[in-house]
């Protein structure tokens, strides 16, 4: 694969400053009144890894939306186990942090069905992407919300990526296996999509989204922002790395021919 392609395991603090729209100087604020802990160092720099730049994204977007230091405080805290009920992500989809083209798809699941990683996943979409971007991808969340058996397949194939670790050789027999699990399960999920019709509604936000937008037929992609997409770091080894393209070769040969 193009190494211009792998995800950056970490990124430097301008790197981070660069994805998420903001300065070193803010992050170093952040990180001065407890918002954001301080990461770990590398030769000359701090480096910033997916959970920080994940917290990063949601500062940004409280702080855009005027909430008091206490409040995004309470905002970020992640509910243990124990406390895990939603709460979490029923106060995200209040306050608006998520585009309401996004946040208007998931306000009637059931309570407790989406995970705080789902909103992470769709906060990293929405930068990239813009809100048009994150509502599509929107589709997935709601299948795994509304479908505990595929709820539960998606955490074992996850599971089974993340054992993919530097202890693991690139030409593992696991590697291969567990690409073909994800491309299974892949399947399986885009065909429960299809089955709630979730395609049509896709066509009628696009209509519905130029309409509105007439100046942004790209769905929301930030000027400037191509330059800045690698430098979102993912903790992925190479044998990890490897599945995913793996993966992503099982899903090119199951497209019809041209």
């Amino acid at each position: 694969m193009n190494s211009s392609l792998i995800p950056p395991r970490q990124v430097t603090i301008d790197d981070a400053a660069a994805f998420t729209g903001t300065t070193a100087r803010a992050i170093r604020e952040y990180h001065e009144i407890g918002l954001l802990p301080e990461p770990g160092r590398g030769a000359d720099d701090r480096r910033y890894g997916h959970e920080e730049m994940i917290l990063l994204l949601w500062i940004r977007k409280m702080a855009d939306a005027k909430m008091a230091v206490d409040d995004i405080r309470v905002t970020l805290a992640r509910p243990t186990p124990a406390d895990a009920g939603g709460h979490d992500v029923a106060d995200i989809l209040d306050r608006g942090l998520l585009a309401d083209v996004v946040t208007n798809r998931l306000t009637s699941l059931p309570e407790g069905s989406l995970r705080r990683a789902d909103l992470d996943i769709l906060l990293v979409t929405e930068r990239i992407f813009g809100p048009l971007g994150a509502a599509v991808q929107a589709d997935r969340f709601i299948a795994l919300a509304t479908n505990p058996g595929l709820r539960e397949e998606s955490d074992r194939v996850d599971a089974a990526e993340e054992a993919l670790d530097d202890t693991i050789a690139v030409d593992d027999p696991r590697v291969a296996q567990v690409a073909s699990e994800r491309h299974a399960f892949e399947l399986a999920l885009n065909a429960v999509i299809e089955e709630t019709g979730s395609a049509h509604d896709d066509e009628a936000l696009f209509d519905s989204w130029d309409a509105l937008h007439p100046e942004s037929p790209d769905g929301g992609w930030h000027e400037g922002l191509a330059e800045a997409v690698g430098k979102m770091p993912y903790d992925f080894s190479p044998a990890r790395q490897r599945c995913l393209e793996l993966a992503e070769e099982l899903a090119v040969d199951e497209l019809p021919a041209p």
